[in-house]
């Protein structure tokens, strides 16, 4: 029989946001790629929420866009709304969150794949992966597809998000297909477990999309992006984003809603038993949320639009797997929904997706040299996330197939490591979801210093241009140079600069200060006290921000660093690949089991395995020192 025989240097198995960022980094590496996805209209989908960033998702999007990743520049081209999240609290929260017109979001990310050199975008179902023996190591050679095509590859990256075995669920339909009625991918995952890899059940949810011309705005409330927008990308001039944007609308769930959903929840897959997937603790269906928090008598919903050519809306907060006619029940409930008509029902969605153990911190498995993953089939949730391990795992592909050194970013050098970290080192039971508090050195992790951070990486594997890493050292020399300047510009305790102060509601002066400790104070900041600073340089408004960043948290900074110091020590002591747990007599038998199913890299990976205590290390430290091999 005849078929179709190719050879690329990798493939890349879905394109949506992992698929998308992990071809496009291979390809802008010099490599040639291949990428699959089982419908064109699936490239970049945000089958879920209308919207890119968020509290520390905002965080990664600003880190894939500085390491010279493509969502941060796409979502500029194509948000309806924008605004920075917790302004209100200290930097290391902030965080951009932009409504994406999704139609225009998909078919940008898909221009920008069709136009990129060395880059294949195909419509086909990978059916399974080639591998081969090699000095007792299994390797990836290739895939083949459904039709019988082969594809021969020196690496293979699946991506392939929530389209495994998918099934969507509301009631007792049972629809076998991916998210919003496209095509599931239904052979994959027999090859993958033949070739030894676990798999797992997990499961999402979406809520309904409503037709906006049924809704009645006037009994919701109506927010605003903000006024002086704020782009993802680091490339992208702010003065050409600056648009008239869409609103968002707010309101609420009452106790008849919540009436609705207790008396019919056991025809609720999730309370019928008929979903094995296990479902995302930080972002609850509407059932779990009246089940779980029974004494709130209200949840909030925000309406948001799917885009500037669509009636359709979105009922962000309300996600469900209620039959039908229970949908209209309860939507009908709520304030300004009253002759709600339903455009696509909600539905929850299972899926296989990976034990990520597998996997080391480059994201290539431990069992098949080639093979790598990234994104929701590792066992997170997020657009943002998907994106930052499709950048990471064709960065390393890239690199692997080059013979040169992985990237890994680590826990102290940017969320994309503690998102990695996590899910490779904790045992993940559901869908993995990034959060600020997961990131123990967030203060320096802030996301208005991510090009600081990380753009000399991007640099180092060939994603970021000569012109753009010589701006960003530029930017480094104009910050250190004013900040030392600040430092030694003093003022007196006179009546001219204590009448400002009081202007400023700030306390006066008893002795004398540095510009820069004056800075200090919560009332005061770098642009205010221009006014004392008659040779101050004009600077860039990033430079400035930096400066007062940088000096008004500089005890707080200095702190983290110091620990960040003692991170470091222990991620330097590595552990043999070789290592035989069950010969280290004086750890316990649950350390030897988790150490053995995880194989840690390093000792400071080691110690954030639940299950292996502060004692434990103690010993493995102990044993190492004597440790032949």
């Amino acid at each position: 029989m005849n078929y179709v025989e190719e050879n690329y240097d990798v493939a890349v198995v879905g394109a949506g946001h992992a698929g998308c960022e992990a071809a496009l980094a291979v390809a802008r590496m010099g490599l040639s790629v291949i990428i699959f996805t089982v419908s064109m209209d699936s490239v970049a989908l945000m089958p879920c929420n209308p919207s890119i960033g968020g509290s520390s998702k905002g965080h990664l999007v600003r880190e894939v866009d500085a390491l010279g990743g493509q969502m941060g520049k796409a979502i500029d081209k194509t948000f309806i709304q924008s605004k920075m999240l917790n302004k209100s609290k200290g930097p290391a929260v902030h965080s951009l969150r932009a409504q994406a017109d999704k139609q225009m979001y998909s078919l940008e990310m898909r221009r920008v794949l069709q136009s990129t050199d060395n880059l294949t975008l195909r419509q086909a179902e990978v059916a399974g992966i080639l591998t081969e023996e090699v000095e007792g190591q299994k390797v990836i050679t290739g895939l083949k597809t459904v039709s019988g095509a082969v594809y021969h590859t020196k690496a293979v990256i699946l991506c392939t998000g929530t389209y495994l075995n998918a099934r969507c669920l509301y009631g007792d339909v049972i629809e076998h297909t991916g998210p919003n009625g496209l095509k599931a991918a239904n052979h994959l995952s027999a090859s993958l477990e033949a070739n030894g890899i676990k798999l797992q059940r997990f499961k999402t949810g979406t809520p309904a999309r409503i037709d906006r011309r049924s809704m009645d705005f006037s009994k919701m409330t109506k927010q605003y992006g903000d006024e002086r927008i704020v782009p993802f990308s680091f490339s992208t001039d702010p003065d050409s984003i600056q648009k008239e944007q869409v609103p968002v609308y707010l309101t609420y769930t009452n106790e008849e809603t919540h009436r609705i959903i207790r008396d019919h929840l056991d025809e609720s897959p999730i309370y019928a038993g008929i979903i094995e997937g296990t479902g995302p603790r930080y972002c609850p269906s509407i059932e779990d949320k009246v089940v779980k928090f029974a004494d709130k008598d209200r949840h909030q919903l925000f309406i948001e639009p799917e885009g500037l050519y669509t009636n359709e809306m979105y009922i962000a907060g309300m996600s469900s797997s209620m039959p039908e006619s229970v949908q209209y029940e309860m939507y009908r409930t709520v304030p300004g929904l009253e002759n709600a008509k339903i455009v696509r029902n909600a539905y929850a969605i299972e899926y296989d997706c990976l034990e990520p153990e597998q996997l080391h911190l480059t994201l290539e498995f431990k069992t098949i040299k080639g093979l790598f993953a990234g994104g929701q089939f590792n066992g997170s949730s997020g657009y943002e996330e998907a994106a930052a391990q499709g950048l990471m795992s064709g960065i390393n592909a890239a690199l692997s197939i080059k013979g040169e050194e992985p990237l890994i970013i680590d826990r102290s050098q940017g969320y994309i490591g503690v998102l990695i970290d996590d899910l490779v080192t904790k045992e993940n039971t559901e869908p993995y979801r990034m959060m600020t508090s997961r990131a123990e050195y967030r203060l320096l992790l802030r996301q208005d210093n991510a090009d600081i951070r990380l753009t000399p990486f991007g640099y180092r594997v060939g994603l970021i241009h000569e012109d753009t890493y010589q701006a960003l050292l530029e930017k480094n020399r104009l910050i250190e140079t004013e900040i030392n300047r600040i430092n030694r510009v003093h003022l007196g305790a006179n009546k001219k600069v204590n009448d400002i102060l009081k202007e400023f509601d700030s306390a006066p002066l008893d002795t004398g200060i540095t510009l820069a400790d004056l800075m200090k104070r919560p009332e005061l900041n770098y642009d205010m006290l221009s006014v004392f600073d008659e040779n101050r340089p004009i600077l860039p408004e990033n430079v400035r921000e930096q400066v007062n960043i940088q000096v008004k948290y500089s005890g707080y900074i200095e702190r983290q660093q110091k620990q960040v110091e003692k991170f470091k020590k222990l991620e330097k002591k590595t552990i043999p690949s070789g290592i035989n747990y069950d010969n280290i007599p004086s750890l316990r038998i649950e350390a030897r089991q988790k150490l053995s199913k995880f194989r840690p890299a390093s000792i400071g990976q080691a110690s954030r395995i639940s299950g292996v205590s502060p004692a434990d290390i103690s010993v493995l430290l102990v044993y190492l020192e004597g440790y032949g091999g």
